[in-house]
């Protein structure tokens, strides 16, 4: 490599390397990037006499990459934003939940979601894309309105519920007796109008959208 720079690796009392280091580099054209690819290869392999893992590197556009859960866009100004392989992690881990939390109480359940909303937003806070946040929340309150339909079983219930919620009697019959299934309901405009967002605000529920936008007004 041109420009070599000469580092000294010393352990001390207390230090340990860590097992992996991953790095990002960024180059104009691919060629450029295959060149510095072999250059790092040999730099790390012979001189440092480190462990290149080659499934994990890559010649590749960037937005074509994850980092530690990260990707960009592909403008010619890019933008970080979260990988959609970390957004089904997430999806994966609160389904497990939701599964869980099917007949129990929704406030106590609410409650047990936020340690994992707010690490993962935390985690995440750096992303300068907020679309998913906001199609996140909207994908969490559905799923909980789920629960609630599920909960109430009966069409009288559900008619019932409805009413309190501020639906007029006529368009709570109809949309208790539509003969449509839990998920659809819980997307529908009278789950949305019986449940809103600020229901779940006051209940507690982590937005995040409003978390992140939170974070990085005050950093």
């Amino acid at each position: 490599m041109s420009r070599e720079v000469h580092v000294r690796f010393r352990e001390g009392v207390g230090v340990r390397f860590p097992r992996a280091t991953r790095r990002n580099v960024y180059v104009r054209s691919r060629r450029t990037g295959e060149r510095v690819m072999e250059s790092l290869k040999g730099f790390l392999g012979k001189r440092l006499r480190l462990r290149v893992n080659e499934e994990k590197s890559a010649v590749d556009r960037p937005w074509k990459r994850v980092f530690l859960g990260y990707t960009m866009t592909w403008h010619k100004e890019p933008r970080l934003r979260v990988a959609p392989s970390s957004v089904m992690k997430l999806k994966m881990k609160l389904k497990e939940a939701f599964r869980r939390g099917r007949g129990r109480n929704v406030g106590r359940f609410v409650k047990e979601l936020k340690p994992i909303l707010l690490g993962w937003i935390q985690y995440f806070r750096l992303s300068e894309v907020k679309g998913i946040f906001e199609e996140l929340d909207g994908w969490i309150r559905r799923k909980l309105r789920c629960i609630f339909w599920r909960q109430w079983k009966r069409s009288y219930a559900r008619a019932r519920n409805l009413m309190r919620r501020g639906l007029g009697e006529k368009t709570a019959w109809r949309s208790a007796t539509n003969g449509r299934g839990p998920w659809w309901n819980a997307g529908a405009p009278h789950m949305s109008f019986a449940f809103p967002k600020r229901f779940f605000d006051h209940m507690g529920l982590v937005s995040l959208l409003d978390r992140i936008q939170c974070l990085q007004n005050n950093s």
